[in-house]
């Protein structure tokens, strides 16, 4: 194996409790993920890092492989994000599958849950392959604990092998990813880099340089309870004026009805009785034009349900989230180009696609850093059905070096 520490590392990584919480006003969002990344900070300088640095106000850690060449080149970034999503995150303990076949079902520890080729269709993809996955009870973390430890791996490997030409590289590790506020405070200046990536994707290949621009939306129904033997014309059922709501919205824009570049109106949770009611929803757009239409059309249903209900009956609370990477990365192809070129050489073939939801990448590219996301392996991500094939991490650490060495043959190139 050419990264002994991988697999351990990735291991180690994904034991931690690193997930974020949504409720939370701190930065970062949970105590767990700062003590995560200060303890990734030691191990930053014990492999050779430099300028290790964790930063309180952001909560990014951050560190430099310093050039061992005397022409100038662009300096590279290389970000990931420490927190895990909002599915379990305590006591993961991953099974390991050795040469698995491609084909056969694989029963996740006692938990009675197994991930089975049928509802898994990728599965196939990694027949020989060493796979890491849950025991059924918890997320496995790889989104990002794989690329955590892909660039973490990368970094040690150019550090052991002096003979290796590269430029200057830059690191970071953040928090909050997974609650969309991670990279609010990135600080582009202070990281220094010419570009970067972010190492945050999925299956074997992924390069992706366009997102969706993204808002979210709390939705407050203030009703009036009074006993039903007395409701006519007096009770109003937060229930029911919320079910309107969600009824008015168009049925076939719903994440299960979209695909490709579709964009759409996700409820994430409902929670009330009939007094009150709250709803949560993600709006998703490719468009900027299409985002500031779907939450015109939320306006027009709450003004038409208060107009029929009462004032104030419905109140919506709307945030822009993040925007569509590609208005920045359409100037700056050079980038994708460079990260295609290093996969090609390795016989990989990019799947270069719109990603379907977000990466700090598209925050960070919005700031003025360009900023496209490469694959790091993790499949069926947020849940007890995920797994990563270690082969796959390997080869994401591969087009890591790959990117470095070829950003380092050629003298006096332009900067992004």
């Amino acid at each position: 194996m050419k990264y002994q520490k991988l697999k351990d590392r990735f291991l180690n990584y994904v034991k931690i409790n690193t997930r974020s919480d949504e409720s939370s006003k701190t930065i970062p969002s949970t105590a767990s993920q700062r003590d995560f990344l200060l303890d990734l900070a030691d191990e930053l300088k014990e492999i050779g890092l430099s300028e290790v640095s964790y930063n309180p106000k952001n909560s990014y850690l951050t560190a430099t492989l310093n050039s061992n060449i005397e022409q100038k080149v662009p300096v590279v970034g290389l970000i990931s994000h420490v927190d895990t999503a909002d599915f379990n995150s305590e006591n993961i303990n991953p099974q390991i599958i050795e040469n698995y076949d491609g084909k056969s079902p694989i029963p996740l520890a006692n938990s009675g849950f197994v991930l089975d080729p049928k509802d898994s269709p990728n599965l196939k993809n990694y027949a020989g392959d060493t796979l890491i996955t849950t025991d059924g009870t918890t997320l496995l973390g790889a989104d990002d604990k794989a690329g955590v430890s892909e660039i973490v791996c990368a970094m040690e490997y150019l550090i052991d092998h002096p003979e290796i030409s590269h430029g200057k590289v830059r690191i970071a590790f953040g928090p909050d990813e997974e609650i969309g506020v991670g990279a609010d405070k990135f600080d582009v200046a202070e990281f220094g880099a010419d570009f970067a990536y972010t190492v945050d994707g999925g299956p074997l290949g992924e390069l992706e340089w366009e997102t969706f621009n993204a808002a979210s939306l709390a939705i407050k129904v203030q009703g009036y309870n009074i006993h039903p033997s007395i409701a006519y014309g007096k009770m109003i059922n937060a229930l029911q004026v919320a079910i309107d709501f969600h009824n008015s919205l168009p049925q076939d824009e719903f994440p299960e009805n979209t695909k490709d570049r579709e964009g759409f109106f996700h409820l994430t949770s409902l929670e009330g009785a009939v007094d009150e009611a709250k709803m949560s929803y993600i709006i998703r757009d490719f468009e900027r034009s299409g985002l500031e239409e779907r939450k015109n059309l939320v306006t027009k249903i709450v003004k038409r349900l208060n107009q029929k209900y009462g004032e104030n009956c419905v109140q919506a609370q709307m945030h822009d989230q993040y925007y569509n990477m590609a208005e920045v990365m359409k100037d700056h192809m050079e980038v994708v180009e460079l990260a295609e070129k290093a996969m090609t050489d390795l016989g990989i073939t990019p799947i270069i696609s719109p990603v379907r939801g977000g990466t700090d990448g598209s925050k960070i590219s919005l700031m003025g850093l360009p900023t496209p996301n490469l694959f790091a392996g993790g499949e069926n991500m947020h849940g007890r059905y995920e797994y990563v094939s270690l082969q796959t991490m390997e080869q994401a650490t591969d087009v890591l070096l790959q990117i470095i060495k070829l950003n380092a043959e050629k003298e006096d190139q332009k900067c992004p």
